[in-house]
């Protein structure tokens, strides 16, 4: 009910109801917005925190592993599964044991627990455990930079999608000039009295032209506020006044050599990667020096009940381990070698993207002085045009020339005002190139 007395309020005032409930969006506004909801962005942090996670994984390798166990056997009498394991002694074991004198067998308790300790610490792999970690901190900074260049293709698009949106605004309101203009040149031959069916025929022909023009424009105009509102994460209802204008002048850009690039960073990484991963594949071939340590407990008994009343063993030890790869078909060196062809192969990439992507960014540059050159001539153009519009406008109201040669005249000037507003819109996209490639 508020918006409603709100709406009529403005109405009275002179306003548009949706003009005062329209968001404003300033082109930073929308960047924002679109790079917060971007879904290729959310998977590269995805895989960031995912190639962290690797490192960890590698990292963990370096410190020393801790395994327990505990386990418990029921010993079973074959012969007589229901009775007690029983070891008969012969008659020459008295005097090998005095204590088993006179006995003619054993019984052998029949619950037995272990429980143990293992620990071991890798003391020198010969760079298998380093060169992984090296590899995964590679694989890092791969993911970071993978981010960055999401993240620069998200702006040029957010960018992209704001002033498309911007430019059929404009189109809008030229294209319903255009509608304005017709309309009004056929009152002044109506309401002169001295319309001939000629004139009115194609004055009608040319109004009829332009409301489909002025529909055109509307449909796209709403299409691209649409798409604008869905990755930018606004309502699809809410109204839109994009606030920021196209310039009406633009600085010379300096043409110059481009050192850097996110994508150039990616493929240096991933060779690192491949290189550390190749020198980790080669130490698998090599020993690898541990020091080990274990603690054992060890009872037994007849009876599961007084098992841990009874004295329990003990043992322990330390010591070092070297563990020698002895054979294993290969697969160490062609792992290796696999590594290395696939780090050959991701600098020949490097090598053609330098060349590539600096004539991209080159051209870009070229580009925008090029168009920004040709705007004060297509300016000076529309200008005239619009001068010419208004000279044959005062023929036509005085009676001095025809429909047809108004309409031609007008055809031209909406002809210029749509191209100077595509200068305009490719001469903002050539910047965004430009920032996209070497910022």
């Amino acid at each position: 009910m508020r918006r409603f007395f709100m709406c009529v309020f403005s109405l009275y005032a002179g306003f548009s109801c949706i003009d005062s409930f329209a968001m404003d969006l300033s082109l930073n506004e929308a960047v924002q917005k679109i790079v917060a909801e971007s879904h290729d962005l959310k998977k590269a942090d995805a895989n960031v925190k995912k190639a962290q996670a690797s490192l960890d994984v590698a990292n963990a390798s370096r410190w020393f592993n801790v395994e327990g166990s505990v386990s418990y056997m029921s010993l079973i009498n074959v012969e007589k599964p229901f009775d007690s394991y029983n070891v008969q002694l012969p008659p020459e074991i008295g005097g090998l044991v005095p204590q088993l004198a006179g006995f003619e067998s054993i019984d052998v308790p029949d619950n037995i627990f272990i429980a143990g300790v293992t620990v071991t610490q890798p003391i020198y792999t010969f760079g298998k455990i380093g060169n992984a970690v090296d590899s995964m901190r590679s694989a890092i900074k791969m993911s970071e930079y993978s981010k960055e260049m999401v993240l620069r293709e998200v702006r040029y698009s957010a960018a992209d999608l704001y002033w498309t949106a911007k430019m059929t605004d404009e189109i809008v309101k030229i294209a319903k000039k255009n509608l304005n203009d017709a309309v009004s040149a056929k009152k002044q031959l109506t309401g002169a009295g001295r319309a001939n069916r000629g004139n009115l025929v194609k004055i009608e022909s040319d109004i009829a032209t332009k409301k489909i023009n002025l529909s055109d424009a509307e449909f796209n105009c709403d299409t691209a506020h649409r798409m604008l509102k869905i990755l930018a994460g606004i309502d699809v209802d809410e109204p839109l006044i994009l606030t920021d204008e196209f310039p009406e002048s633009f600085p010379e850009m300096e043409d110059k050599k481009l050192s850097n690039t996110p994508e150039w960073q990616v493929l240096d990484q991933q060779i690192k990667m491949y290189e550390a991963k190749a020198s980790s594949n080669r130490a698998n071939g090599y020993p690898t020096l541990a020091a080990v340590g274990a603690y054992d407990y060890v009872t037994m008994d007849k009876d599961l009940k007084n098992m841990f009343n009874s004295n329990g063993v003990q043992s322990a030890y330390l010591g070092l381990a070297l563990k020698v790869p002895i054979f294993s078909g290969g697969v160490n060196k062609a792992n290796a070698t696999l590594d290395v062809m696939s780090a050959e192969v991701v600098r020949q990439d490097l090598d053609k993207s330098k060349k590539i992507t600096s004539e991209k960014y080159t051209n870009a540059i070229k580009q925008y002085n090029h168009l920004r050159d040709n705007l004060g001539g297509l300016s000076n153009a529309r200008n005239l045009a619009a001068k010419a519009y208004g000279f044959s406008l005062d023929r036509f109201a005085a009676g001095q020339t025809s429909a047809v040669e108004l309409a031609d005249v007008s055809n031209g000037l909406y002809q210029l005002d749509m191209a100077l507003l595509n200068a305009k819109y490719k001469i903002l996209m050539s910047a965004e190139s430009i920032k996209k490639l070497g910022e």
